[in-house]
């Protein structure tokens, strides 16, 4: 039970499990099957799904199960779970001890998870979570550790594969914010492109990003970033934001002119993604906190060279041979509500105005950390791997209550 049709971190991930498991399970001892929770569906994400992934949400939707025999997933944030904080199909559908067993997927961004979400997840019989990191903070603020355990995400590597795939001419996608493009006599030089892809949300740390590149670079440069980005709890005037960022942050605009930012804020479908990380040069991600990073995975599965923040749920995959690991200044409060007076990463400005620098002079050896990064997704997160690391904890339920 996930957010299948609703676009988003937690369905991408759902989709992921379940594409992966369908694949492993030739001879199941289990089957599969699916029901949305936790948000709303989205037509546009729906559309924007291969044929494939429609066919197998239409069959695995049809599945009937016999509560007693189930084992109850619920693929969401604790929020969600029954009975739930918000308008949502509850999960699981009915009472705990009714199913044969009710597993908690889910992950938090700062150094701790919140006394009622703790209280939820001890209701779970297990609480998958995706990272060391977050062995650590769920443990360490309360969850019975007995009942967490590691399952990593997966990426698919044979979706998101460079060899497959053309760039796509990202400025007609986007909408020049500030800057202008390479004058004419420069037509046929390619800028080298920044993509950064992320919801609109300080935690992602566009702020950090901004002021490191509009300090780094300029025009002169021939230095482009875009920005692939979706509104949270927000307005869509990312325009007004950015300029305003910009204008309090009183930076002088530079002799040559400000290097160019771009945003799309349309819809792309999920079809079209690698065709957006194909045109990159390099993606970066200045979070403050992540419960993965899937768009981190993501590039990093097309062999972008990488610059993420090296805290939280990235710090399970990135490494100093595989990208270019952000290091963080100190840990802040966080002063926004619902989870004021936790703490996350504050990552540094001075060292992404460096890494970006370092990683576009340098592109034989951004090229081959790139490499490194598809390679590791491969071996460490891909599909089958994954699968196989899911099927085996579910086996081993089955047969303990067998």
């Amino acid at each position: 039970m996930a957010p299948f049709l609703s676009g988003g971190g937690y369905s991408s991930e759902a989709w992921s499990y379940i594409l992966a498991i369908n694949d492993y399970i030739k001879n199941p001892v289990f089957h599969l099957a699916i029901e949305q929770h936790g948000d709303l569906e989205s037509l546009a994400f729906w559309q924007g799904l291969p044929e494939n992934m429609k066919s197998l949400a239409y069959e695995l939707y049809q599945t009937n199960c016999r509560a007693n025999s189930t084992i109850v997933i619920c693929h969401s944030e604790p929020g969600a779970w029954y009975p739930p904080l918000f308008q949502t199909f509850p999960c699981p559908p009915g009472e705990y001890e009714d199913f044969m067993s009710v597993i908690g997927r889910t992950m938090f961004e700062t150094d701790r998870v919140s006394e009622e979400h703790v209280r939820r997840c001890n209701k779970m019989d297990y609480v998958w979570v995706p990272s060391e990191f977050h062995v650590s903070t769920f443990t360490e603020s309360g969850v019975e550790p007995s009942k967490v355990v590691k399952v990593v995400q997966s990426v698919d590597v044979d979706f998101f594969d460079p060899f497959k795939y053309e760039a796509i001419d990202l400025a007609s996608l986007g909408r020049l914010v500030l800057g202008t493009g390479l004058p004419n006599v420069n037509l046929k030089k390619k800028e080298f492109v920044f993509l950064s892809v992320f919801k609109w949300e300080y935690r992602k740390g566009w702020d950090v990003l901004l002021e490191a590149y509009l300090k780094e670079f300029s025009k002169v440069d021939e230095v482009v970033l875009y920005f692939l980005v979706n509104a949270y709890h927000s307005d869509r005037d990312f325009n007004t934001g950015i300029m305003k960022f910009v204008s309090d942050l009183g930076i002088e605009k530079p002799v040559n002119g400000w290097a160019p930012i771009y945003v799309i804020d349309t819809h792309v479908a999920q079809i079209d993604l690698p065709r957006i990380y194909k045109s990159a040069n390099a993606f970066v991600l200045p979070s403050r906190g992540e419960g993965w990073g899937r768009p981190i995975v993501e590039a990093m599965a097309m062999s972008l060279p990488v610059i993420a923040t090296n805290w939280s749920g990235p710090t399970e995959y990135l490494s100093g041979e595989n990208s270019y690991p952000l290091p963080i200044d100190r840990m802040r409060e966080v002063m926004e509500e619902p989870f004021k007076g936790h703490v996350w990463a504050e990552p540094s400005t001075e060292k992404l105005r460096e890494l970006m620098r370092h990683l576009m002079s340098n592109p034989v050896e951004a090229e081959a950390k790139g490499r490194k990064a598809r390679e590791d997704m491969i071996r460490r997160f891909s599909p089958q791997i994954v699968a196989g690391i899911v099927a085996d904890h579910i086996q081993h339920i089955i047969s303990n209550k067998t």
